[in-house]
């Protein structure tokens, strides 16, 4: 096959983005590896073992547990999984178990709840579109296994009030888990107060393959106890190793060692500078399309919401501009690594060109 994968000098909607060089020459050397199978692979295990140290690192955990998992929705299918087990053993009732969210939240969740058999409430954000906290309150009660924030959400890169968060579910005894999918390799250079350090979080999703530039796949699932792993985990009789606490069983060496390379070579300070530049290039398109007259919702994080017509819209995509809208329809661009400012440019010329044929009087005869 000698096709040629997509480039990247449109993609404006993905929250992927090429990796590091360093990630893409790790990821090459362990593509035959599996940390699913510690005891035959012992170098690639005791990578993830860096990795998770590193995540720790990043997410204020000093004592950090989890695993390397293939993204976001298998970190928070997980993290639900370890809230059901969890209220089952303890819980004095046989009802169903319920795990409360804001509607901010990513679709995985859903995913979860139809596989786990939960119960999933979801509640209101605000005018800013953070969860409705006194919603929250009014949500919980004993039958309520988890709690879930989200620090960066997918639609317009807002930040829950994650120590609110937690004083809730503590108050129900359930686990609060935060996603911080995307939003874990920026967050840090924030005034957020959004992990393991700024409040009692018990479980996180944050991807190294998407701001965190490792290769694909490459997420993240920390605890902050790690007896919490114990109630995913099965026994793995044919393996060297006993027992086995991941979704998966075979997982990929290369997203493992991609995201050790990745954070050994950026964090922090590269990736503080990456943020700089994302954010900046976030600030300045949001100015662009402010003094177009649209409607631009604050770009918090390297996330920009705006009111685009559906028409310009789907005449940018015809012309090959990779983007996608939020829920409510606005235009939304990601600001990842790959997204340049000349790219951004561009992108703005092709929307004054096509704003520009739209407005042109059609001639009559």
């Amino acid at each position: 096959m000698q096709r040629e994968p997509q480039a990247f000098d449109r993609v404006l909607s993905s929250m992927c983005t090429t990796p590091h060089p360093v990630a893409r020459e790790a990821a090459e050397r362990f593509l035959a590896t599996n940390p699913g199978d510690p005891g035959t692979y012992p170098t690639i295990s005791a990578l993830e073992d860096e990795a998770i140290e590193l995540l720790g690192e990043v997410a204020g955990l000093d004592d950090p547990a989890g695993y390397v998992a293939s993204g976001g929705t298998e970190a928070n299918i997980q993290a639900v999984r370890i809230a059901r087990e969890r209220a089952r053993s303890t819980a004095a009732t046989a009802e169903t178990p319920t795990v409360v969210m804001p509607q901010s939240g990513h679709f995985s969740f859903q995913k979860a709840a139809n596989v786990l058999g939960v119960d999933l409430e979801l509640v209101p954000t605000d005018d800013e579109h953070r969860v409705d906290l006194e919603a929250v309150r009014a949500c919980v009660d004993e039958t309520t296994a988890m709690v879930v924030g989200v620090a960066g959400t997918t639609e317009y890169g807002r930040v829950d009030p994650i120590p609110e968060l937690a004083e809730i579910a503590q108050s129900v005894d359930a686990l609060l888990h935060v996603d911080a999918a995307w939003g874990g390799f920026v967050l840090p250079f924030t005034d957020h107060a959004w992990h393991f350090d700024h409040a009692p979080v018990d479980t996180m999703a944050i991807d190294p393959h998407k701001m965190g530039q490792a290769a694909v796949p490459a997420g993240g699932l920390l605890v902050r106890d790690e007896t919490l792993l114990d109630e995913l985990a099965v026994d793995t009789p044919y393996l060297e190793s006993t027992s086995q606490a991941t979704l998966t069983g075979t997982r990929s060496g290369a997203g493992v060692a991609s995201a050790v390379a990745a954070m050994e070579e950026l964090w922090p300070d590269g990736y503080r500078d990456q943020y700089v530049r994302s954010q900046n290039n976030a600030e300045w398109l949001a100015a662009e399309l402010a003094t177009r007259g649209y409607d631009v919702v604050d770009p918090e994080l390297p996330l920009v919401a705006a009111n685009v017509p559906e028409a310009t819209f789907e005449a940018l995509r015809d012309a090959g501009w990779r983007i996608s809208s939020t829920g409510s329809g606005e235009l939304r661009v990601v600001c990842m690594p790959h997204v340049t400012r000349t790219q951004l440019e561009s992108f703005v010329a092709a929307l004054d060109a096509l704003e520009s044929e739209s407005e042109t009087p059609t001639a009559t005869t």
